[in-house]
């Protein structure tokens, strides 16, 4: 690979790497063997790494034109660094997650020099699975071709001429052609079509700029080619899934840019293309948003069937209620049904639990059953009630025990323990792996080891691989399906910690510590004894989803009543420019209703500064509100404040409104 000898290089290959340095290593290996013999010069472009590949390329690849950059600066533009600086009479773009053949080189350089109106070619391109990469030859997205490929119909008929232009599957994949597009991972070219078109539009950050090149280059009358007779291998993705990126979301948006920019489409076709692309972006991401609503979904379902049951059992046939308890009846069962299992907690991280399963079943049953007795129109329901709710004991917790037997790896404590990463690589966190790769195989089963940097992404440490990082610890949960986090000891500042819990709190993932000394988690904790191995619950109660869903509840009843029996008369009585305590309070009850704020919150007139954690929303009264606020510090407002999150309890908000009254009753009586 080296450009010692060879001042005029025949050819130049540019790779942009982030994040990917073992890759990086093999597809420069591939390219020692690739380029024997061939003058050649070759740039690495980092983008920012802090997984080690700078120190790689300029300690292993010397004779590599290493370009580092301080940001990343996205595919378009670290390719537009070194294409200025390429002295190649060929220009070759080349992913870094790519492991070249060693006759790709010689092969497609032979191909350009036997067809001189080519100006652009791709090679074929396979995946690690063996199996065919479409986007290596492709059609430009026209209003018809964008049609299909947004609609499905592509995929639904992918020997159709008509319908499967986007991906070109009609053709044979072992047959050399002209095409409108190739993959960015494997673009090369002749120099002649470069200084005829530029380089790449730096508009686009990480995807549509290939194609928008390919199109370029097609618009000045180069032909592009896919070429059958070589190939290399495309692990694919792997930046991204190393990074915090949202790659759907940056793929739609690439799109849109090409369309607006070189269609040339009328507003309505430009809309419509628009259109599809949301629509099929909303779908892409549906998917996400399904899979975590699927079990609300399905006790729903599992309730209605119940109560059809249950109808069935007791009269004998189905429509024997009365009239205007459709579908009424069947609405508030469900609601009633989730309620309960929320507050259970069979939808956190024990989704899976039997008991909380069954502990929310019975609540729905006396919360309906009261119901029935309260409002005697509902009385007809009683003993269909009473056999829904034994149904529902029945079907409901073992819907879980079902799922919990066909998905294990789902599962919070599956046989072979619960999926956990530990985070940390000091000798006391690898200390704590030793000792729970000891424990009962039914108590966790670490899948993972998480740094705090992508630096040792893909090492082993004591038999068990680094897969991910701090930053995007997110994605790594996500991918492995993982239900508890174990913090090691001294890894991360408790700041840190916390945001980290945050960031992630959307998702079903139980975050444990190890402490160096159980003082080192303040207020309420639950411990976990394993071997000599204690984990501390990190969790807040403000931050599970069905504490949250209570808190809300309760500020919707209580500010309702307020704002239709209070709010009028405090709006034409109160004084408006010098307001009181209370009147200001009032005052903010519709926003409370909208959302806005809540009844009970942080003080966000005096905390300057938020920390990275769930706070709820802002509130009209708190525990700092409560205390002489103009003589706190910002640390001790914000302990009040982090306080009131992780011990928070719905009868909390009640003492605290009280004391609020109180206080405010007080306050008035002594002016």
């Amino acid at each position: 690979m080296s450009t010692e000898t060879q001042p005029d290089p025949v050819i130049s290959i540019i790779i942009v790497s982030y994040n990917v340095r073992d890759l990086l290593e093999n597809c420069l290996h591939s390219l020692d063997s690739a380029l024997e013999g061939i003058p050649a010069e070759v740039f690495v472009v980092d983008n920012n790494s802090d997984d080690g590949t700078v120190d790689m390329v300029r300690q292993r690849f010397p004779s590599v034109l290493l370009i580092a950059n301080d940001d990343n600066l996205g595919f378009a533009r670290a390719n537009n660094l070194a294409l200025a600086r390429a002295q190649g009479k060929y220009l070759l773009l080349l992913n870094p997650d790519t492991l070249v053949q060693e006759d790709t080189i010689a092969t497609m350089l032979r191909f350009f020099r036997e067809n001189e109106d080519v100006g652009m070619a791709g090679c074929k391109i396979i995946r690690p699975d063996g199996t065919f990469e479409l986007a290596c030859r492709r059609s430009f997205p026209s209003p018809w071709v964008s049609f299909t490929k947004l609609t499905g119909l592509s995929t639904l008929f992918p020997k159709s001429h008509v319908f499967a232009r986007y991906n070109l599957t009609y053709l044979n994949e072992d047959e050399t052609y002209e095409v409108d597009a190739i993959s960015g991972s494997f673009m090369m070219l002749r120099r002649a079509v470069y200084d005829d078109i530029g380089g790449l539009d730096e508009s686009y950050f990480m995807y549509g700029e290939d194609l928008d090149w390919c199109y370029r280059t097609q618009q000045s009358g180069w032909k592009l080619y896919y070429v059958h007779s070589t190939k290399i291998v495309h692990y694919g993705g792997e930046s991204t899934k190393r990074s915090s990126i949202d790659a759907t979301a940056e793929f739609y948006k690439a799109m849109q840019v090409f369309a607006r920019k070189n269609l040339g489409l009328s507003p309505i076709t430009s809309g419509i293309i628009t259109a599809g692309i949301h629509v099929r972006q909303l779908l892409s991401r549906s998917r996400h948003y399904f899979a975590r609503a699927w079990p609300l979904l399905a006790d729903a379902l599992t309730t209605i069937i119940a109560m059809i049951a249950a109808e069935l059992l007791r009269f004998g046939g189905l429509f024997r209620f009365p009239d205007y308890a459709y579908p009424t009846v069947y609405i508030v069962v469900v609601a009633v049904m989730w309620t309960g299992l929320l507050i259970a907690g069979a939808y956190t991280r024990e989704r899976f639990s039997v008991v909380r399963s069954a502990l929310g079943v019975l609540l729905a049953f006396l919360i309906l059953s009261s119901m029935t007795f309260f409002f005697k129109e509902w009385g007809f329901s009683r003993i269909v009630v009473l056999i829904a709710g034994a149904l529902n004991l029945l079907l409901i917790p073992g819907r879980r025990v079902a799922g919990a037997l066909l998905f294990p790896q789902q599962r919070e404590h599956p046989v072979t323990g619960r999926r956990s990463l530990l985070v940390g690589l000091n000798d006391l966190t690898l200390d704590v792996l030793r000792r729970l790769k000891k424990l009962d195989a039914q108590t966790y089963n670490i899948v993972g080891l998480i740094d705090l940097s992508r630096k040792r992404i893909g090492d082993l440490v004591e038999g068990v691989p680094v897969i991910g990082s701090v930053q995007n610890i997110g994605k790594v949960i996500d991918e492995n399906a993982v239900t508890d986090v174990i913090i090691g000891p001294d890894v991360l500042p408790y700041s840190e910690i916390l945001g980290m819990i945050s960031r992630t709190r959307g998702q079903r993932v139980h975050y444990r510590i190890v402490p160096r000394t159980m003082e080192f988690i303040v207020g309420k904790t639950s411990v976990d004894q394993l071997s000599s191995v204690p984990l501390l619950d990190l969790e807040y109660n403000l931050m599970r989803t069905s504490n949250r869903v209570l808190k809300r509840m309760l500020d919707i009843t209580l500010s309702l009543p307020g704002i239709l029996l209070i709010y009028p008369f405090v709006s034409l009585l109160a004084d408006r420019r010098q307001p009181g305590p209370a009147a200001r309070m009032i005052r903010k009850l519709p926003a409370v209703l909208r959302g806005r704020y809540s009844l009970v919150g942080y003080d966000a007139g005096h905390l300057e500064h938020l920390p990275d954690i769930y706070l709820g929303r802002p509130g009209l009264t708190g525990l700092a509100q409560l205390r002489d606020r103009e003589h706190l510090t910002q640390d001790e407002i914000l302990a009040s404040t982090i306080q009131y999150v992780r011990n928070y309890s719905i009868f909390l908000d009640i003492e605290i409104i009280i004391r609020t009254i109180v206080f405010l009753a007080l306050k008035r009586s002594r002016k």
